[in-house]
């Protein structure tokens, strides 16, 4: 159903002339069916966790969730934080639904090869 992986956009500047971080996790749909995610999580290994309010991706659509500041479109959520989530060198970002099912991961670093996950085969999703 969804599949979802990090892309690093880097560091750009903020409105103060300090730094502020931009890297993000994409999430897609594979199948044509839109897919509501209200109430959904996506959660790193340290613990930090992002939900989702009211959201809806549509079928074969992608929605990149950023670590920064920014206005929400369709396929742009922010978190609004001014520090990285996501560890550049090695972290996993998980996804669960809104019963806290586990739907997918992705992994990247030296936890690319770990299995992760309930279901016991890194970054494939569950049907």
């Amino acid at each position: 159903m969804t599949r979802h992986e990090r892309q690093e956009d880097g560091v750009r500047r903020g409105c103060r002339g300090g730094r502020t971080a931009v890297a993000r996790v994409e999430i897609t749909t594979t199948g044509r069916r839109a897919v509501n995610l209200d109430s959904w999580t996506l959660r790193d290994d340290d613990g930090s966790t992002f939900a989702f309010h009211h959201y809806r991706l549509g079928g074969r659509s992608t929605a990149r969730v950023h670590t920064g500041e920014g206005r929400d479109s369709r396929s742009d959520l922010f978190q609004d934080r001014r520090t990285y989530v996501w560890d550049n060198r090695s972290d996993t970002a998980t996804l669960r639904n809104d019963r806290g099912r586990f739907i997918d991961d992705e992994s990247w670093g030296h936890h690319r090869h770990r299995h992760r996950g309930d279901h016991g085969h890194g970054g494939r999703h569950h049907r």
